[in-house]
């Protein structure tokens, strides 16, 4: 059976030592009133005797009494200093959970050995929502931090094996539900706590909300995926180079490889070779100067350059990029872009813009285009040029006759025909119709009206296919004149020109005339060999 505890235990004890002095005061009075009874014979000195007995009695009562009151008079003393210790000690604990368990940023709280909540900080507070008269003493907590059933029988069960089982129980997330239907994540620490006995008492239980960071590590997880999802769509790469001559990699998307065909390992650190080693040698001088612009201005860098594949192929590119300073090393960071394609649209829309569609030879503004340039050159380093101005003889007639598929059929093959005959430093137009202009560089009139006997030979004399009809033969009508001899500018040039070629057509066509001024003599060749 247990022993009764506090004011009980008191009570009893007092009632045992009454009982006792009762049946130890009867026994002296028996006892000794039938000792001297037997020992004292007369009556007087008998009475004398019990009375000093009585008194002896009395006295042996009394200096019990007064030890035992002033035994328990100090057992009183040492229970009350006990009571102030403990006090003080109730006043330290209030102000230690006060100042650090009440004013912790982490959730704080205790459990007993039944799982019902003892101690709930101003944190857990301010998490959940819930207040501390609201959850100490009972276990309803439960069901609102932890809507879901199944989920909190996992949790009790967690909880259960920490308490009953002494598994460890750190680094443990769980969700809550807080007061304002917010989910938070929260990391567990926790521990079980004792009794003097050793036995288990509870369970102390230190959460950190980490919710922020939770989302903010699913954030970044997101955007590492997005990154690598638009580093590995990017039509070509991204880089992060050094900024020397060799641009030595720190690192290349996987872009690399169909960009340039090899693998980004190859270029890490240049483990086989350095990404300048494939840039066109005529462009890594363009390239290093913008990019050196680039950083002197503290603007992004632009520019389109050459690179050559691993398979040989030469492929043009656009970087775009910034330098940045990592420590007190200098990279550079961008992306490289396959634009092969469009520069292949370029060179075609630039063919467009300078070519007749129709014979492929320049058109009437490349001409001047290049011709004025063609001219200026002559005019600093004293060249002469020569220019033929040709004319189809009787071309309506050919249109009027076989139609003019025909006729484009015609202007088709004498620009193959005149192609094959001129240098390759000189260059035919279309001037407009079926007037074509020959331009001769580094070539004086003589020389340039040799040509012009030569083509109208080859042109008569060489048979023009047309659709559906037997060949036909042409004849052509030519003008010459050269710079600086007749002209020395391009309007002049053509005027003179055009004007010996209507004379030839004039003098019977088929035929070559030299453009004359009044300071020089008429010379005109003799009628072409047909």
């Amino acid at each position: 059976m247990a022993r009764p505890q506090g004011p009980e235990a008191g009570y009893c004890k007092a009632s045992r030592a009454a009982l006792l002095y009762a049946m130890v005061g009867a026994l002296w009075i028996l006892c000794s009133d039938t000792l001297l009874g037997l020992w004292i014979e007369d009556p007087g000195l008998l009475q004398y005797a019990q009375l000093g007995k009585e008194l002896a009695f009395v006295l042996a009562s009394a200096t019990a009494l007064l030890l035992l009151l002033r035994r328990n008079h100090q057992r009183h003393l040492a229970h009350l200093r006990q009571d102030a210790c403990q006090r003080a000690q109730l006043r330290e604990l209030s102000q230690f959970r006060e100042r650090i368990i009440d004013s912790a940023n982490v959730w704080i709280n205790v459990l007993d050995r039944h799982g019902q909540v003892t101690v709930w900080n101003q944190a857990a507070e301010r998490i959940t929502g819930y207040g501390r008269e609201e959850v100490l003493g009972h276990d309803r907590i439960w069901k609102w931090l932890y809507p879901d059933p199944v989920y909190r029988a996992e949790i009790h069960t967690r909880v259960d094996d920490m308490l009953v089982r002494a598994k460890k129980f750190n680094g443990f997330e769980s969700r809550i539900r807080a007061r304002d239907g917010s989910t938070k994540v929260i990391l567990w620490n926790a521990g079980r706590f004792y009794d003097e006995q050793g036995h288990v008492n509870g369970l102390i239980a230190i959460g950190r909300d980490t919710t922020k960071h939770k989302l903010a590590e699913q954030a970044l997880v997101e955007h590492e995926r997005q990154l690598a999802t638009l580093m590995a769509n990017l039509p070509g790469m991204a880089y992060r180079c050094r900024d020397t001559t060799h641009w030595t990699m720190q690192f290349a998307s996987q872009g690399c490889r169909r960009l340039t065909g090899y693998a980004p390992e190859d270029f890490i650190d240049s483990h086989r070779l350095t990404f300048a080693a494939i840039i066109h040698p005529e462009d890594r001088q363009t390239l290093a100067i913008e990019i050196a612009r680039a950083q002197t201005e503290r603007r992004p860098f632009a520019v389109e350059y050459r690179i050559r594949h691993k398979d040989g192929r030469e492929i043009w590119v656009w970087e775009q990029g910034q330098a940045t300073k990592v420590g007190e090393t200098c990279l550079l960071e961008g992306i490289i872009i396959d634009i092969s394609e469009r520069k292949r649209m370029e060179q075609a829309l630039a063919q467009l813009a300078a070519r007749d569609p129709l014979t492929g030879l320049y058109n009437r503004r490349e001409l001047e285009q290049q011709l004025q340039a063609e001219l200026a050159s002559a005019g600093r380093y004293q060249h002469a040029l020569g220019l033929l101005w040709l004319d189809i003889d009787h071309f309506k007639s050919i249109n009027d006759r076989f139609g003019h598929l025909a006729g484009d059929a015609v202007l088709r093959q004498l620009a193959e025909l005149l192609q094959e005959q001129v240098r390759a430093a000189d260059y035919i137009a279309r001037y407009g119709g079926e007037e074509l202009v020959i331009v001769l560089p580094e070539s004086d009139a003589e020389e340039s009206l040799r040509l012009a006997e030569r083509l109208c030979t080859t042109v008569a004399t060489t048979p023009l296919k047309i659709p559906e009809r037997p060949p036909i033969r042409i004849s052509v009508s030519i003008g010459v004149a050269a710079f600086p001899a007749h002209a020395t500018d391009i309007d002049t040039l053509f005027k003179i020109a055009d004007q010996a070629m209507y004379t030839a057509k004039q003098q019977g066509r088929n035929r070559v005339h030299l453009a004359t001024l009044t300071s020089l003599h008429d010379r005109q060749s003799p009628e072409c060999t047909a």
